[in-house]
């Protein structure tokens, strides 16, 4: 009860930012490009400029940051049916593969030639190639990566996220890209399901087309469970390197390391996919409407974790080391467009 009162004011602070963030994006629909979880990390990075004294929210800020946000990735699971796509996706499998593949090598090129954080050159490499900041949550608590680390690879993220909704509509069309074809390009090559939805949708509206936001979609979850495997390998190769470093084995243990919310993901999309195979009728209906309230609440409480790492970053510092990240981000967008449009010709997709 004790550890409950302390959570409960930073709690409540992180809600105050979440919740306007959250509205004004419902009221204002242009704003999904840019997504409530940027403007709650922005709102909370600008009141950590005046709210300099934190004792009594810090343990709730903390949990918030931390536990809420692998909460958000559990219940992301639930908007998982694994048979669709293992239908749907399936195709889009290689593309995927070498598109994330190209992120991970990429980033870690770079950050060996410019001499960066690895925390940060890690999250900014899953983030791009996986699904933006969902992947970036889920890898953090595996890393030990801090609030300013997060921070900083969240706004990279976002900001070539932003720039692929705007761009890539009309420069699939400058291409000729097909209908399917875009759909995979933008499942692909966009890393957050917001700006993956702003892109399809404004390509539908241009080409007075429909079914391409539904196709880019499930290529978009389907890169989402690269999640699970990328976490495990990270969780693991940090016990190895803690191992080899004569690091303490109670310091970076299995038990301590392991992404334990993985499994529940895991758990809840297998129970998303049962689900979806036995009801039927009334009953589907009320389940499907289950899991689109958790998926729901998975966005909100993304909102909420990212409302409490705004207010546990410093913006003026973000500002100053901002200079090599946005650069590996770029390079990683660039060759992950790159690569997408490549594997669509090499299949005889385009």
């Amino acid at each position: 009860m004790q550890k409950i009162k302390k959570i409960i004011p930073g709690l409540l602070l992180c809600l105050a930012i979440a919740v306007p963030s959250w509205i004004i994006v419902q009221l204002l629909p242009t704003l999904e490009v840019i997504g409530a979880p940027v403007i709650a990390i922005l709102a909370g990075m600008v009141i950590t400029l005046f709210y300099k004294k934190k004792v009594k929210t810090a343990d709730g800020i903390a949990y918030t940051s931390k536990k809420i946000l692998q909460y958000a990735v559990i219940l992301l699971g639930f908007g998982l049916n694994l048979s669709t796509i293992a239908q749907v996706g399936a195709q889009s499998l290689p593309i995927i593969v070498s598109t994330i593949a190209t992120s991970l090598i990429v980033s870690f090129v770079l950050y060996k030639l410019m001499k960066m954080p690895s925390k940060i050159s890690t999250l900014i490499g899953v983030g791009s190639s996986i699904c933006g900041g969902s992947a970036i949550a889920a890898t953090a608590p595996v890393i030990d990566a801090d609030d300013e680390e997060i921070a900083q690879a969240i706004s990279v993220v976002f900001l070539f996220n932003v720039l692929a909704a705007l761009i890539f509509p009309t420069f699939g069309g400058l291409i000729n890209m097909s209908d399917p074809g875009f759909a995979l390009f933008a499942g692909t090559a966009v890393n957050d399901t917001s700006s993956v939805t702003a892109a399809a949708s404004t390509w539908e509206a241009i080409h007075k087309v429909s079914g391409v936001l539904d196709s880019a979609v499930i290529v978009k979850l389907t890169r989402t469970l690269a999640i699970i495997p990328i976490t495990l390998v990270l969780a693991f190769y940090r016990i190895n390197k803690a191992k080899k470093n004569g690091g303490n084995a109670e310091g970076v243990s299995l038990k301590k390391v392991f992404p334990m919310f993985i499994l529940w993901f895991v758990a809840a999309s297998v129970i998303t996919t049962i689900l979806n195979a036995a009801l039927s009728g009334a009953a589907l209906d009320g389940a499907n409407a289950v899991f689109s309230f958790l998926k729901t609440l998975s966005k909100f409480f993304i909102v909420l974790a990212m409302g409490a790492i705004g207010l546990n970053t410093d913006i003026v510092k973000l500002v100053k080391t901002g200079g090599k990240p946005i650069f590996m981000g770029l390079c990683c967008w660039v060759m992950i467009t790159a690569v997408s449009i490549f594997m669509q010709h090499i299949l005889g997709l385009l």
